[in-house]
C-alpha cells in the first residue's frame, strides 16, 4: 500500500458562513476576549494547541499564521505540542495550555477540568482573563468542529471566516 498526501476537499461551504450573522456574532465574541487583559502570546498558544487537538488542518494553519503575526517566538510554536517538556514556556502559559487541554478533552476524564488545573490557571490569572481563556478556548472549540465537520482545508482562506 502506498501513502499519498491528498487534498481534502470540503463537503459543503463552511456553515457559519450559510446563516446570516453567525460570523459576525462569532467575531464579536473574539473581540470580547481579546479585551480581557490576556497577553497575545497566551491565546495565540491556546488557540494553536486546541487545534491541535482537534484535528483542525485550517485552524492550525491560520493559528500558526496569526501567531507569527503576533510575533509568538517560533520556538513556542515548533514546542506547543509538547509544551510540558520544552523549556520555552512560562508558568502562566503553561497553565493556560493545560486549561485550554482539559476544556478541549471534556470527556477524557470523569473530572473534566480537574481543580489543581483551575487553580493553577486561576494563580496566574485573575477572573477577567480567566473568562477570556475559557471564551477563547470554547470560540476555538466551536470554529475546529465547524471545520472538522465541513472538512474545511487548510489554507482554504476565501472559503471561511476566522
Amino acid at each position: 500500500m502506498t501513502d499519498t498526501i491528498h487534498a481534502i476537499e470540503p463537503r459543503m461551504k463552511n456553515a457559519a458562513a450559510l446563516l446570516p450573522g453567525s460570523v459576525e456574532a462569532v467575531q464579536a465574541l473574539i473581540a470580547c476576549t481579546r479585551q480581557g487583559g490576556v497577553p497575545e502570546t497566551t491565546l495565540e498558544l491556546v488557540h494553536l494547541r486546541a487545534s491541535q487537538i482537534n484535528g483542525c488542518s485550517f485552524c492550525v494553519d491560520a493559528g500558526w499564521r496569526s501567531a507569527k503575526k503576533r510575533d509568538v517566538p517560533l520556538e513556542k510554536l515548533f514546542a506547543v505540542a509538547a509544551w510540558r517538556e520544552a523549556p520555552y514556556f512560562t508558568e502562566a502559559e503553561r497553565a493556560a495550555l493545560a486549561l485550554a487541554e482539559a476544556v478541549t478533552r471534556l470527556s477524557d476524564r470523569p473530572d473534566p477540568v480537574p481543580d489543581e488545573i483551575f487553580d493553577e490557571a486561576a494563580r496566574h490569572f485573575d477572573e477577567r482573563q480567566l473568562a477570556a481563556i475559557i471564551l477563547w478556548i470554547a470560540t476555538t472549540n466551536v470554529f475546529n468542529r465547524i471545520n472538522v465537520t465541513v472538512r474545511q482545508p487548510a489554507g482554504s482562506w476565501g472559503q471561511q471566516s476566522e
